[in-house]
């Protein structure tokens, strides 16, 4: 658990200097009621997950990490084909009505995800703002950070609260994390969008691939060496 805590304090500290370096990037949608109703499910999804974690110690969620970052990086790489593209690269979701529950509640399951485990977050939340932003991935990735922020933040405050950081390593690795999040946010900024996509599904299959390993690599090779 400590451990765990530790490392969300260092993954929360990239989020705000990474907002801050694309803030230019959400101009004209902070002040969206669209982008403010995500904040919620992001805020409470995080929260719950992180109060689960808190309170049951269990980080069962590994057998699921690499079932969802893969469909999530699919996504992703086929997100010029999935989505409808608008003129100006706008962040505006661009959701029916009637599917603004859905968008939420899924948010919200992504968020419950982040506080109680986490791992490959920036792969499924850019997964599921696909659906939502049909703006440029660079946008995408600065909205991305934006409700990530909130959920992590919220997240962490709870762990703090519990007393479960240890801040002899964690505020040496929440510097670098400061400095992490502002350097990825002039990357995500400034390269090509095309590169940008592709940086995320490298990572992506990356992680997918890890996990995969992680879980059913012992047992294959177990098998083969019979």
């Amino acid at each position: 658990m400590t451990a765990d805590a530790t490392s969300a304090v260092a993954g929360f500290a990239s989020y705000p200097t990474a907002v801050w370096r694309t803030r230019n990037l959400l101009t004209g949608v902070l002040g969206s009621g669209g982008l403010w109703l995500l904040v919620i499910p992001s805020f409470l999804g995080g929260l719950i997950g992180a109060l689960l974690l808190s309170h049951t110690g269990n980080r069962n969620f590994i057998e699921f990490i690499p079932w969802l970052v893969l469909p999530a990086t699919i996504i992703i790489a086929l997100r010029p084909v999935l989505v409808r593209r608008r003129e100006g690269g706008t962040l505006q979701p661009d959701l029916a009505q009637m599917l603004w529950p859905v968008a939420m509640a899924g948010i919200f399951v992504v968020a419950l995800y982040d506080g109680y485990f986490g791992a490959g977050i920036g792969i499924l939340m850019i997964g599921a703002l696909t659906f939502i932003s049909p703006g440029e991935i660079s946008h995408v990735v600065a909205l991305k950070n934006f409700l990530n922020c909130w959920m992590r933040g919220v997240a962490v405050f709870v762990l703090v609260l519990d007393g479960n950081v240890d801040w002899n390593y964690g505020a040496p690795m929440a510097v670098g994390g400061l400095v992490g999040g502002y350097i990825g946010g002039i990357v995500s900024h400034r390269a090509n969008r095309a590169v940008v996509r592709s940086i995320v599904i490298v990572i992506g299959l990356t992680v997918a691939g890890y996990y995969f390993w992680k879980l059913y690599g012992p047992a294959v090779m177990g098998v083969g060496g019979e």
